[in-house]
């Protein structure tokens, strides 16, 4: 268990550093997150009344679509350099590789979503401060990365991995965004908190299920 431990923390920490230094995937993760808030702010301008229902939706299309590219390219980098061969002759298991990679994507997703919500709050004038978001954030994060890492892996054998990326990964992923659209909503209105009660735990099954069913997918997609 702690060379399991180890192993998925070193792919952990050689991910994050990778991207620390090259900043290509926060950069353009993080730069489309923003531009598709500004064109929504200026397309719609919601009234105060319509802010808590249309707010919701625009915050995580603009997390969903952007965190996109980075999970694209979870894989690529390793495909393109030829590290990935060496990465699975390395005497660990493939689950640790997984939990690695998908750890890494959602703390660099969970960066991104720290330095947009600002500047969506400041645009859609809502508060800077909303606690209920944060559970909320961390839930649908994890799901979008659990998910991204495993059909990423998939999408990196094909050609148009770009093309190929949404399509297997939106369908699958619809639940987990309902989810947080609803919650947040809840989140940034105020009011009717019970409903908390019922999405989170929703929100905690789906991920729970996913983070069981996506290691076993991964190694069977690696080996092939």
């Amino acid at each position: 268990m702690k060379n399991w431990f180890r192993a998925a923390m070193a792919i952990f920490w050689k991910d994050i550093l990778l991207e620390t230094r090259t900043k290509d995937m926060l950069l353009a993760i993080l730069i489309f997150s923003i531009l598709v808030i500004v064109i929504f702010n200026f397309a719609i301008s919601p009234t105060p009344k319509m802010i808590g229902f249309v707010a919701p939706g625009i915050l995580w299309v603009a997390f969903i679509l952007g965190g996109m590219f980075g999970l694209t390219r979870s894989f690529g980098l390793e495909r393109e350099g030829g590290a990935l061969k060496g990465l699975l002759l390395a005497p660990v298991g493939r689950d640790a590789i997984f939990y690695g990679k998908m750890a890494a994507m959602f703390t660099l997703m969970m960066v991104v979503e720290v330095i947009v919500f600002p500047v969506f709050a400041v645009l859609f004038n809502l508060s800077l401060w909303i606690p209920w978001l944060i559970p909320v954030a961390a839930l649908t994060t994890l799901g979008i990365a659990t998910i991204g890492t495993v059909f990423s892996a998939i999408a990196m054998n094909t050609r148009a991995r770009e093309i190929m990326f949404p399509l297997l990964f939106l369908p699958v992923a619809i639940p987990t965004i309902i989810a947080a659209v609803e919650t947040s909503g809840v989140a940034i209105r105020g009011v009717e908190l019970a409903e908390m009660s019922r999405w989170i735990p929703f929100m905690g099954a789906i991920d729970a299920v996913f983070l069981v069913i996506c290691p076993v997918a991964f190694n069977l997609i690696i080996e092939d």
